[in-house]
């Protein structure tokens, strides 16, 4: 049986009960409502880039989404839930669709996408999906839940927040632009993410993660005065966003940082990565995470909040 540490970008994961493999739209439903008669305990897993499995999943089943297909009405375009994120990227920009240049890149599946809200350099997915297509767990039927319903925020939305089912694919509506200038961002984008280790690379571990470990804090704007100066900050409404790469350098843990004899530790590009050097444990990985979110807390009175779903802990 497949480990889950060969599935994920972090490389860690211990063996699971099942592994159903959905190559099409009708075996991901089959095998949706047959794991849900029969276990609980079940995840649905994409390219694996925004999990950490513990090594112990004896009684977890586990459904692999890799269905295809992609129909295209003009600006108008619904995705299968299987298919490649960054693949798609390099479509719509060579379409001329506009809304996801800068979110070249990102490891994993479209049907994973609006679940964390998927955002970078200034774009977020929610705004271009007109709709999901969602298996819902209660009533086990397919239905159309519209973007308004999705309740998309920061790498946030209802999925993430306890709708259960299963994402089975997601329709997009994009404005028109130049191809060239959409792959020009893309590639300068690639660039920059390349450079912080956030592109996938086998022979480089500081990209043996689950790309950024934290997401960005919210913060009232009279406890941001309260921080240093030079702190990075953002206004986001009544609210001001921080960095969390900021907080966790100035909380004295520098890229490249481990605990003693772990084989996880800080990439030593980004301060927001937690990688696998080889080798490394699932609660090596969370040890250090946990690590990190005290080490923090102690300095500034912020708890960072991990982006990544904590599989079987």
């Amino acid at each position: 049986m497949t480990r889950l540490a060969e599935l994920t970008t972090i490389r860690v994961g211990g063996t699971p009960k099942e592994l159903l493999v959905a190559n099409t739209k009708d075996e991901l439903v089959s095998s949706a409502l047959k794991v849900w008669d029969e276990n609980d305990d079940w995840f649905v897993l994409a390219g694996g880039s925004n999990v950490v499995a513990s090594d112990t999943l004896s009684h977890l089943s586990v459904i692999q989404v890799k269905t295809k297909g992609i129909e295209i009405s003009g600006n108008r375009v619904t995705v299968q839930a299987g298919e490649d994120w960054d693949g798609f990227v390099t479509l719509a920009n060579q379409s001329g669709w506009a809304g996801i240049e800068s979110l070249a890149g990102i490891p994993g599946t479209v049907g994973a996408a609006p679940v964390q809200n998927i955002g970078a350099y200034g774009q977020e997915v929610s705004a271009v999906i007109e709709s999901v297509e969602f298996l819902d767990y209660q009533t086990r039927e397919l239905i159309v839940i519209d973007k308004e319903f999705c309740k998309f925020a920061y790498r946030d939305s209802s999925f993430k927040q306890g709708r259960k089912g299963i994402i089975v694919s997601v329709t997009f509506n994009f404005t028109e632009s130049e191809p060239e200038a959409l792959q020009k961002v893309s590639a300068d984008v690639l660039a920059q993410r390349a450079g912080k280790g956030m592109v996938l690379d086998s022979k480089d571990h500081d990209t043996w993660s689950c790309g950024s470990f934290f997401t960005n804090p919210f913060v009232s704007e009279s406890f941001a005065r309260t921080l240093p100066l030079d702190a990075p900050r953002w206004e986001s409404g009544e609210e001001v966003k921080l960095s969390a790469a900021w907080l966790i350098e100035h909380s004295g843990i520098a890229k490249g940082f481990s605990l003693g004899g772990s084989k996880a530790a800080i990439s030593s590009k980004h301060a927001l990565a937690i990688t696998n050097r080889g080798g490394a444990t699932s609660e090596e990985i969370v040890e250090l995470a946990s690590f990190i979110q005290t080490q923090v807390g102690n300095t500034y009175g912020i708890y960072l909040v991990p982006e990544p779903n904590l599989l079987g802990f």
